[in-house]
């Protein structure tokens, strides 16, 4: 992929963002030419308690909450640092309902859309074992980042899954530019229909 894009991962305190779920970490890595150039870290306290099996999961203990940033100051610099970069993520549904709900918080709204490494890889990497994204980064032989459901080695290892996924469309599929919107489309595309979607698209 050409274009400059974000790569994202939030760590948070359950499932659904809510005034009792909130995010926990962020992450941000950004991509040119599928090469990893600029990276944002950071914890964020948002004034909730982080439940014992995340604690566990995570390895983030609510004693580390305690001396983050607020979470409001986190966001504000994430929004600066991304701007109207694209926005990628594994599991991207999830990743999206956070940043909306946090960017709610501090009176912004994103511009621009989330494209799916998960439902990309259920496309382009069929006969992987399943699609979480340690899967498919051990599966794939993409390089080990550090230690799972830490913002910045998922950030990380989605940044490396989908400059393979690109790599894939332009060298297995003969797609010869793979941007953002390309990523978007093919990702709604039901999984029988893809080869026909790619032909169409490069006969476009």
């Amino acid at each position: 992929m050409q274009e400059r894009i974000a790569v994202i991962d939030f760590e948070t305190t359950g499932i659904s963002p809510s005034s009792s779920c909130r995010a926990t970490e962020i992450a941000v890595v950004i991509m040119e030419q599928g090469v990893i150039v600029e990276r944002y870290q950071s914890l964020m306290n948002a004034g909730v308690r982080i439940p014992a099996f995340i604690e566990s999961l995570t390895g983030i203990s609510n004693a580390m909450l305690r001396t983050a940033p607020p979470a409001e100051r986190v966001m504000n610099e994430v929004a600066e640092f991304v701007g109207s970069t694209p926005l990628v993520a594994h599991n991207a549904a999830f990743d999206q309902k956070f940043w909306d709900y946090e960017f709610s918080r501090i009176k912004r709204t994103r511009e621009q859309s989330f494209a799916c490494s998960m439902l990309l890889a259920r496309r382009l990497m069929p006969s992987a074992p399943n699609h979480k994204l340690g899967t498919l980064t051990s599966w794939a032989g993409l390089p080990a980042t550090g230690k799972a459901h830490r913002a910045l080695a998922d950030a990380e290892m989605a940044a490396n899954l989908t400059a393979h996924l690109s790599r894939a469309l332009r060298e297995t599929h003969g797609v010869a530019g793979v941007s953002h919107q390309l990523l978007c489309t093919l990702q709604k595309v039901p999984a029988k229909k893809i080869a026909e979607a790619i032909t169409k698209h490069r006969g476009c």
